[in-house]
């Protein structure tokens, strides 16, 4: 190892972050790790995160322990820099001393040597493929060994995708495992009473008493944050940021009204053939719609930091997701102009439930560069959004309703949404939030091109 170890810091996972604390960590000391791959899991206010290492090498220590809460900033693990692979040692071959043939008798050849039979090398033992620590750390808590689960990555490379695919040796809670470790005890002794044999914590809590272990675990391993406690954080760390948005940002609202004929009549052709899993809902429609029009309008995609407008490199879409059980929470779909349609209803649907059970990413919580909110499906007809810091604009979309609508002097029921604008009056004003509108209502009218 060379240099000076590199500091994972707690990170800010949004603009009112000011501390959170280590949920788990998935890495141990001396654990190799590469840049992106996630390291711990981080808890916020709104909810537990998975966040990924800036730096590759090996850990080195672990600084703050599990549910010490600490501000933003602070050194969480050292990671030593990578040590370059050792060259194999070979042996040095000593110096080769030229031997003297003898002379050749005459009217006699010199008989050859018989050849000697080669013996086969042994095959060499397959090894089982490097994986990341958080796919080991995946396999240990469901109870997998990884040499016996297929991998479909590259040169057979074991992905979080195949450890949750696979068939867990003994089914086991999450929670009985943990008190398992703790206790001792070993599942594969254990007769579950769950679903389908399913072992459960009560179900290792009384094995562990038959062999005269205390029937509870250590506190510490089985403590979870109360859900009223984890509410109540959550409603206020949003009180706080909507509370500083609407104090340091002047908005200003444009709201429009879109005919969304041409869009829905597109999609009913387009999902006709395809089956149901693959079909598209009009929402990512409207998704891609707000995203093309922030590539065309790039002033109300960015963040306004000190005292000045910063573009973001691509279109980030954060979308507003409620939580079961109340609060809210707004991850970004990346890129979102460059995915195709189909991509992008997957994308959300992952998204959507990887929020709702606590599995984000802290890129997906820091990214956005704009965000929108689509509460059509609690039958509400117009959104007036407040700006999430640092973002500059906020795009609503209420329940598309048919509604009266005159088409070349004729009047008719149409399918119609309205879509709002908030926008941060110091990075643009209601001149470029008309053409922000203006393109989203073309671009719903010729789905085609979306």
């Amino acid at each position: 190892m060379t240099g000076e170890p590199a500091e994972f810091r707690m990170p800010s996972l949004g603009a009112d972050m000011e501390s959170g604390s280590v949920a788990e960590w998935l890495v141990h000391p001396g654990d190799p790790v590469r840049k992106g791959d996630v390291i711990a899991v981080i808890d916020t206010d709104k909810a537990l995160i998975e966040v990924e290492s800036f730096h590759a090498g090996v850990v080195d220590s672990l600084l703050v322990d599990v549910g010490e809460r600490v501000p933003v900033g602070t050194p969480l693990a050292l990671i030593a820099g990578a040590a370059a692979p050792a060259e194999p040692r070979v042996a040095a071959k000593p110096p080769s001393v030229p031997r003297k043939r003898p002379p050749a008798r005459a009217g006699k050849k010199r008989p050859r040597p018989e050849p000697t039979a080669r013996v086969p090398e042994p095959a060499p033992q397959p090894t089982p493929p490097v994986t990341s620590p958080i796919v080991r750390h995946l396999a240990e808590k469901r109870g997998l060994d990884l040499t016996a689960v297929h991998g479909t990555g590259p040169g057979g490379r074991v992905t979080r995708a195949d450890v949750e695919r696979a068939e867990p040796r003994v089914k086991a809670s999450p929670l009985a495992r943990r008190i398992a470790l703790d206790l001792g005890v070993d599942l594969d002794s254990v007769q579950g009473t769950g679903r389908s044999g399913a072992i459960r914590a009560d179900d290792v809590r009384e094995a562990a008493a038959r062999v005269g272990v205390p029937r509870e675990a250590p506190a510490e391993a089985v403590a979870e944050p109360g859900v009223e406690g984890r509410r109540d954080a959550m409603r206020q760390a949003i009180a706080r940021a909507m509370t500083r948005s609407k104090r340091e940002i002047p908005h200003y609202y444009l709201s429009t009204t879109v005919d969304m004929s041409a869009a829905l009549e597109w999609l009913r052709r387009r999902n006709r053939d395809l089956p149901v899993s693959q079909r598209l809902l009009p929402a990512v429609l409207l998704l891609k719609a707000a995203a093309r029009a922030a590539e065309e309008i790039p002033q109300l995609n960015g963040f306004w930091i000190d005292d000045a407008f910063v573009p973001g490199e691509s279109v980030n879409l954060g979308v507003a997701i409620s939580l079961r059980g109340g609060g809210l929470i707004a991850p970004a779909l990346h890129d979102v102009t460059g995915r195709e349609l189909g991509d992008l209803m997957a994308a959300l649907k992952d998204l959507v439930t990887r929020s709702r059970a606590g599995r984000l990413r802290g890129s997906e919580m820091t990214e956005a560069t704009i965000t929108v909110t689509n509460l059509g499906d609690q039958g509400v007809e117009a959104v007036h959004g407040v700006i999430y810091p640092p973002q500059v604009a906020l795009v609503g979309f209420g329940k598309i309703l048919d509604r009266p609508w005159a088409v070349d002097g004729l009047l008719g029921v149409r399918p119609v949404v309205t879509v709002t604008l908030a926008a941060d009056h110091r990075a643009t004003d209601g001149f470029t939030g008309g053409r922000f509108l203006t393109a989203v209502d073309r671009l719903l009218n010729h789905p085609e091109v979306l």
